[in-house]
Formats: C-alpha cells, sequence, structure tokens
C-alpha cells in the first residue's frame, strides 16, 4: 500500500446559512480565474440556474463547478479547484451532506453582520464529523452594520462548543485542530478577500481572492489514494440529459476510470451487475466536456447506467469493493399529495390529473432527492410525501405544478414518533432577530405556539436577538404571522433540534375561514355587502365552488356565505349605486401562505392557473353534521 496524492486538485465546499452570500462569492471566483469566454454573457448568481432558485434568491440544489487557478500561488503549473455551492436553507439539508461526501475541506462563510445562525451550526457540525478542515470566511465587510470582530468572535465560539460537544461521541476528534480555524475577510459582491480584518463596514486591502484561493490550497488537503487501489467511486449526484439519459455524478475515491470500460455497479441492495461507461465527462465552470479517464479525486459525470441512484458504489469489475451508502437525517415534516378531486378539476386541456401520473412524478423525485419519502395512504388516489421542513414539499408541489399537475395537497404534518410509551414530536432550534419594539409581541406569539425562550441578545443596535425551542407543529403558519406583527423586518431561522415530549393541542390561527356555499361566479355586489367583516381571497368574476375557501373570519368560527348574489335590478336608477371605488382588494395567497393557513379540515387544491384552498369534506351539511358528532363525542 503507497499513499500518494494529487497535487494538482481540490474539493472544497462552500457552505453557510441562506443568504450569507455562498453564490455570489463563487460567481467571484469564476470571474477572477478567467473561467467564461471572453464574449460570454454571464449572468449574477450563476449557479443558481433554476427558475425556482432565481425567483426566491436561495440556492435550493448542490451543484458543483471546476475552477482552473493559475495564480500566484499554483507555483507548479494549474491546479483544479472542484467548488460545490451548497443550499443554505434547513429544509434542504439532505443537498448538504451529499455535498460533503464530495469534498476534503470546506469554507464556512459567516455575515459580518448577522453572525452564525442555526444553519451555520449545522453545516459546521456535519463538516467536523466528516473529519473535513474548515476555513471561517467572514463576508460582506462592507454592510454598514458590519460588526466583523464580533462574528469572528461568535464563530470561534460556535466552534468551541461543537467540538466539545463532538469529543463525547467522537473521540478521535482533534479538539486543538479543530480551534486552529484560519480566517479570511471577504466582499464576495466586490470580489475582495483579505487576511487582515478591515474596519467595520470597509472593504478588504487587497483588490481581488488571492487570499482564499492561498488558504485553500494550503488548508485544504490535496486528494490523496492508494496507487494499488482498485477502482472505487461514489454517486452523490443525478444529472439527466436529452441525449444521454441519466447521467450519475461521481467522486473518485481510488483507482481510474476509463471511457468505455465496463465496472462493477454496487446496488443498496447489495447486489452487482457490470456495466459499460458509454460517455465520461469532466467539468470547467459551468460546463462539461468529454474526458477519456479520470482519476482519483475528480468529480465526473458518467453515462450508461440508466437505473443507478445516488449513493451507490462504481467498483473495479474483477475485485469489488463497495463504500459506505450516504446516511441522511430523518424527515420532520409530512403532507398529503394526490390527484386533484374538486369540482373544477380537468377545466383546461393538457394538465396531467391521473393518480399514476402523479405517482410516477413523485418517484422520479425519490431518485435524485435522498431526504424524501414518498408513503402509501388508505386511498389509491394520495400518498404521504416526507421531508425535512415545509419549503422542501412546498419547492416539489411547486416544481409539479410548473409541470402542469392538478394536485390536491393535504395540510402539513408532524412526523411523529413512540418513545417509552410515549408520543414524541420533532422540535426546532428557532434564531429571531427584530427590533426590540416587538420583542413583547413575538414572545407573545410563541408562547401561545409552546415555544421556550433559551437566550435572548441585545447588542445595543436597537435589534435583538431571542433563541426558542419550539415544536415544528407551533412554526406551521407561524412566519406570516411573524412578518405580520414585526411589518416585514423581523427575520426567523429554525434549525432541527431533536424530538421530545408531544408538547400538546397548538393553536396555530385564531380566524375562521370564510366558505361559498354554492358554485358560481363571485359579484362584485356580493363582496361589497360582506367586506365589512371578513378579508376575500377572490376578485369579482372569479369561479367558485360549495365548500372553497374564499376567505378569512374576522371570528374565530367558519362561516358559509353566497358569494355569488346578483343585485336585483328593478326600474330605479341612481348616480352613485353601482359605483365600487369602496371594494377592497382581494389577498392573493401564494402556495407557502396557503400550505400555512389551511386547518386541518382544509386542504389546498394545485393547479398551473391557480392555488386555491377547500375544505375536504365539500358539502356544508356534511361539515354540519361532523361537527356536532365531534362536539357530542367531547
Amino acid at each position: 500500500m503507497a499513499l500518494a496524492t494529487r497535487e494538482d486538485l481540490r474539493n472544497v465546499a462552500i457552505v453557510a446559512h441562506v443568504d450569507h452570500g455562498k453564490t455570489t462569492l463563487v460567481d467571484a471566483m469564476l470571474r477572477q480565474t478567467n473561467s467564461f469566454d471572453a464574449h460570454a454573457e454571464v449572468d449574477d448568481r450563476v449557479m443558481d440556474s433554476n427558475d425556482l432558485e432565481r425567483e426566491k434568491g436561495i440556492t435550493i440544489l448542490a451543484k458543483n463547478t471546476a475552477i482552473s487557478y493559475e495564480g500566484a500561488h499554483a507555483k507548479n503549473g494549474p491546479i483544479v479547484i472542484n467548488v460545490v455551492d451548497t443550499p443554505g436553507h434547513a429544509d434542504f439539508g439532505g443537498e448538504v451532506e451529499r455535498a460533503l461526501s464530495m469534498v476534503d475541506g470546506v469554507v464556512l462563510l459567516v455575515d459580518a453582520s448577522e453572525g452564525p445562525l442555526p444553519q451555520t451550526r449545522f453545516v459546521l457540525r456535519k463538516a467536523l464529523e466528516a473529519h473535513l478542515p474548515v476555513i471561517l470566511a467572514v463576508n460582506k465587510t462592507d454592510r454598514p452594520d458590519a460588526r466583523i470582530e464580533e462574528v469572528e468572535g461568535e464563530a470561534q465560539d460556535l466552534l468551541l462548543g461543537l467540538a466539545s460537544d463532538l469529543s463525547e461521541d467522537h473521540p478521535d476528534i482533534d479538539v486543538d485542530a479543530v480551534l486552529d480555524v484560519p480566517t479570511v475577510y471577504l466582499s464576495g459582491r466586490a470580489g475582495a478577500a483579505s487576511h487582515t480584518r478591515p474596519a467595520d463596514g470597509s472593504l478588504p486591502d487587497t483588490p481581488d481572492l488571492e487570499p482564499l484561493f492561498e488558504t485553500i490550497l494550503e488548508r485544504v488537503p490535496a486528494p490523496s489514494y492508494d496507487d494499488a487501489h482498485p477502482l472505487q467511486a461514489h454517486v452523490t449526484n443525478l444529472d439527466s440529459s436529452p441525449f444521454l439519459g441519466r447521467i450519475a455524478l461521481l467522486r473518485v475515491h481510488h483507482g481510474w476510470i476509463k471511457k468505455g470500460e465496463t465496472v462493477a455497479w454496487v446496488k443498496h441492495d447489495g447486489s452487482v451487475q457490470n456495466v459499460r461507461i458509454t460517455e465520461l465527462m469532466l467539468t470547467k465552470a459551468l460546463t462539461r466536456y468529454p474526458a477519456e479517464q479520470a482519476g482519483p479525486g475528480d468529480i465526473v459525470a458518467i453515462a450508461g447506467i440508466e437505473d443507478i441512484t445516488i449513493g451507490e458504489t462504481i467498483a473495479d469489475a474483477d475485485d469489488v469493493r463497495p463504500l459506505p451508502t450516504i446516511t441522511v437525517d430523518e424527515p420532520a415534516i409530512s403532507m398529503t399529495i394526490g390527484a386533484n378531486t374538486s369540482p373544477l378539476v380537468g377545466k383546461v386541456k393538457g394538465h396531467k390529473l391521473t393518480a399514476r401520473m402523479i405517482k410516477d412524478r413523485l418517484d422520479r423525485e425519490l431518485i435524485g432527492n435522498v431526504s424524501l419519502r414518498v408513503l402509501n395512504t388508505d386511498r389509491p388516489d394520495a400518498w404521504e410525501v416526507q421531508g425535512r421542513g415545509e419549503l422542501a414539499l412546498a419547492i416539489l408541489v411547486e416544481n409539479m405544478r410548473r409541470e402542469g399537475f392538478e394536485l390536491t395537497v393535504g395540510k402539513p404534518q408532524v412526523v411523529t414518533k413512540e418513545v417509552d410509551g410515549k408520543k414524541h414530536e420533532p422540535y426546532e432550534h428557532l434564531t429571531i432577530d427584530t427590533p426590540e419594539e416587538h420583542l413583547g409581541a413575538i414572545t407573545q406569539l410563541l408562547a401561545a405556539r409552546k415555544g421556550r425562550m433559551e437566550n435572548m441578545v441585545n447588542n445595543g443596535t436597537g435589534w435583538v436577538r431571542m433563541e426558542f425551542i419550539v415544536p415544528s407543529r407551533g412554526l406551521i403558519g407561524f412566519r406570516s404571522e411573524f412578518m405580520t406583527i414585526t411589518r416585514g423586518t423581523g427575520i426567523a431561522n429554525a434549525i432541527a433540534h431533536g424530538y421530545g415530549e408531544w408538547a400538546g393541542v397548538i393553536t396555530t390561527r385564531n380566524n375562521g375561514s370564510i366558505v361559498a356555499d354554492r358554485s358560481g361566479v363571485a359579484t362584485p355586489f356580493a363582496i361589497m355587502n360582506l367586506q365589512e367583516r371578513m378579508s376575500f381571497f377572490v376578485q369579482p368574476a372569479e369561479e367558485v365552488y360549495e365548500g372553497m375557501v374564499i376567505g378569512e373570519n374576522s371570528r374565530s368560527e367558519d362561516m358559509d356565505v353566497n358569494i355569488t348574489k346578483e343585485k336585483k335590478l328593478t326600474n330605479m336608477r341612481s348616480s352613485t349605486a353601482d359605483t365600487f371605488e369602496s371594494m377592497t382588494p382581494p389577498r392573493r395567497l401564494t402556495l407557502e401562505e396557503c400550505l400555512e393557513f389551511a386547518r386541518e379540515d382544509e386542504c389546498v387544491e394545485v393547479t398551473p392557473e391557480s392555488v386555491r384552498i377547500r375544505k375536504v369534506e365539500l358539502e356544508a351539511s356534511l361539515r354540519a353534521r361532523a361537527a356536532s358528532r365531534l362536539k357530542n363525542q367531547k
């Protein structure tokens, strides 16, 4: 056994909390290494290639790019740096875990104003558990409210706390090495970096990213391998091409992989099948190009294996040595997704309506999304989909909506466990940054949702940071109320905290629903007469049906109304009788807001054209009967 290293290669992941500047930093790294052609038109946040990623301004899928560095610190020729851009939102944690299996080191990005947040802790814990070296990068040093020295201290405290926690479960972790973390000061947007701490609100003193590249080359180890070891490669991601079919992204650990050769494909169930590599591709910037072979440490794309999935192994056909499968955290939130059963189903030609189509689409999603689960229910046309959080499931539903599916989506529920005969539910660690005048209202809101305050810090800037432990159930529907209370100024971030005992009944919505009592078209006359007592989600001339939720009541109980009532015409005329200037515009809810708003007896109808809330039981008489039965049982 002779260990060797590839000094011409580095594999690094950029990890951080959401909106701390990961994708913008990757943009700057690509531009400064001349990775794009001189005539190429390149958008900002070029790694966020998905439409939803651009709309929401967040990274959803982990993606890799290859940078060829030829700067002052590449003494023996060009060095390829494979950079993996990861999501910052906790709901897409499965993508982070998968990305860390591809790399040999991480750059931990921390906002110079906000400091370490829950997802920072999550990704840093995963990196330390994988024994990966960490580079601390304090980003956005030019923010007017930057507090660089304090944030650096908070990050060091976080490292110390995690190292001491992990040393109990992982005695092989070297705590001194963990704390010996180099710090680079950055402005990703300006493309500047420095080893020396700049003044708060000012740019680093070096006009380019050379200090960052130098630190990556020094601190991230070159891939090591045994030159006598047979081929071993891990499938870490999937893609597809209309010409090549399914494409598997591999991290090669040992040996060489060649185009056209026969290799062993080790499946999840342990079975082995010989397959041929029909195409082999390496990455340069954002494009893939054909290659004849790839060696240890390379991140490559291969084609020719139609049913390959994430976590499986490609090995030498004559000496099969499988790698351990990739493990991800358990899902905490579930929702029911099924065929659309509303009276307005199939109004538009070309929509995908059948249960078979929906099941095929969910099965396809399972192939590339390792943190998702699909379970059967007692209905043949509906399935329980479990994921990390509300946002991850809402993104799946939104993608299906854009692909032409019509769906009925149930209210998000938590995934419970039985521990020692007692019911346990998932809890979350919630961090809130808000102006201090909203402190009382937020505390009251979270107390009603069984939240327990763990910590509160006032930095003296008029803003307060509060930390709560809250049941995941209590955070369903929390965000819209929170934004209303803080008038859009508050920032809330949550991360999984583990399971705890069932917290009891949580009331997440105080106001009742306004429900249409018949099918027809909403009229201005009916809306004008009712709007004083309620707010509406529909506008005049919009089609409604019995059992459809058309607004929010000002009181706690549901109310059935006739929204289709028309004005009776008479011979009397008045110049002001038919003016509608005082009609209040409707509230148009997004898919996420609809899922938050829905109660236990409601669900969301999702079509490519519209998103509606409806009662699970459409007929008012049947709903009344069920309510009276429930009251008698109590």
